[in-house]
């Protein structure tokens, strides 16, 4: 009876451990099921199971220790040994808080005293008269970077396993919250608030477990395109820069803006609708449609409906910055082309436009923007299942 006790006791000890992370982080298997709510409930009795694995262990432990087998005391210890080892590995290197951390010298200086590259991807808020970029690579590692533009707090937020970017308003029915990195629920990234324990789906900003489930954040209109593209529009645009305490953390993602790195989660498929296949995606209420990056390349200007929204993607010389206007202006329905000899923006009636949504030789006159994000296809796909694929 004592080995038995001992055995389910240590199993118990030591597979909640592992279960801890193991739902809610990159392991083989773990993010395909619907197992949210499984990990959530783990997470939240996880010292209930802890103390109930202790009592079953403890008379044993106890006895094994004053029998006088020196061979089962070894054992025993060994045993306990190793599980004090997954303990540590668990709660202190695989959770998410303890690999990815926030910055602890935020510097986000003018063009002039920049020293981010102006090729670098970067996620672009303007609120008010005030703009800043975020690069990619930078915010990439850290999940979050909390911030204020124009007077107004704003949570920057990336996952590099979806290839998503998303910007929220960090409050919660009207109340400023904090956020840390918990892990994540179908390869996308999961933040826990920290009033209410709820979890927080990064692509969406909507609680997906815990008391605040199906709460959403307000999400604030962001941009990605290269920092030279960012800075052509908001030439007074503040940078975010390194963090000279991560830097070894960036260097790991310095191939990601290319699509150029070799890891299982975070490479690109070159061809065309695969899972780390890159598109452009719209969303329109119920409505959503997904653009091959490919065939953006090849063609620079895609016309479409979305729903009932005439809208047009169209990515610049550069072959990084996209973006995406309603074709509405006016009684007018635009629509436009990419003209070989100027390089830029040409509709109908043969009038030119430029790579900031204007009208050339027609000061005012301006397309409107549209919330466009680049994403991995398994990403956008799965968070946007009545998503349709825009085949020419």
């Amino acid at each position: 009876m004592k080995t038995i006790l001992f055995a389910v006791g240590l199993l118990l000890l030591i597979g909640i451990e592992i279960a801890l992370v193991y739902y809610i982080m990159p392991f083989p298997g773990s993010q395909v099921d619907e197992t949210v709510e499984l990990a959530y409930f783990i997470t939240k009795y996880v010292w209930a199971f802890r103390i109930l694995g202790l009592v079953l262990i403890g008379y044993p432990v106890v006895m094994f220790l004053k029998g006088k087998s020196s061979a089962i005391r070894a054992n025993v210890i060994a045993l306990l040994i190793f599980w004090l080892m997954v303990v540590y590995a668990v709660n202190f290197r695989f959770v998410a808080s303890k690999m990815f951390y926030q910055p602890e010298h935020k510097v986000l200086v003018t063009a002039a005293k920049n020293k981010i590259e102006g090729d670098q991807l970067v996620l672009g808020v303007m609120l008010g008269n005030e703009s800043k970029a975020y690069p990619i690579e930078i915010i990439g590692y850290h999940h979050q970077v909390r911030d204020t533009v124009g007077g107004q707090p704003i949570m920057v937020t990336y996952c590099t396993v979806c290839r998503t970017g998303r910007v929220y308003s960090p409050f919660v029915n009207g109340v400023a919250e904090e956020f840390r990195l918990v892990g994540m629920d179908h390869f996308n990234a999961m933040f826990e608030d920290g009033r209410t324990k709820s979890w927080w789906r990064q692509v969406s900003g909507e609680a997906i477990t815990g008391p605040l489930k199906g709460n959403m954040l307000n999400e604030i209109p962001s941009e990605q395109m290269s920092l030279t593209a960012w800075l052509s529009r908001h030439p007074d645009s503040y940078i975010l820069q390194q963090d000279a305490s991560f830097i070894a953390q960036y260097n790991e993602l310095k191939d990601y803006d290319e699509g150029k790195m070799k890891g299982k989660l975070e490479r690109r498929d070159s061809l065309s609708w695969h899972d780390k296949s890159w598109v452009v995606g719209i969303s329109q209420g119920l409505f959503a449609t997904a653009y091959d990056w490919n065939d953006l390349i090849a063609k620079r200007v895609i016309n479409d409906v979305v729903g009932n929204a005439p809208v047009v993607v169209v990515l610049e010389n550069d072959s990084v910055s996209f973006h995406a206007w309603s074709r509405v202006v006016g009684n007018d329905t635009l629509r436009l082309r990419y003209d070989e000899q100027t390089k830029m923006l040409t509709d109908q009636r043969n009038e030119s436009w430029n790579w900031h949504g204007e009208k050339v030789n027609s000061s005012g006159v301006k397309l409107t923007f549209m919330q466009a994000y680049q994403e991995y296809w398994h990403s956008w796909n799965t968070f946007h299942p009545q998503t349709k694929k825009y085949l020419p």
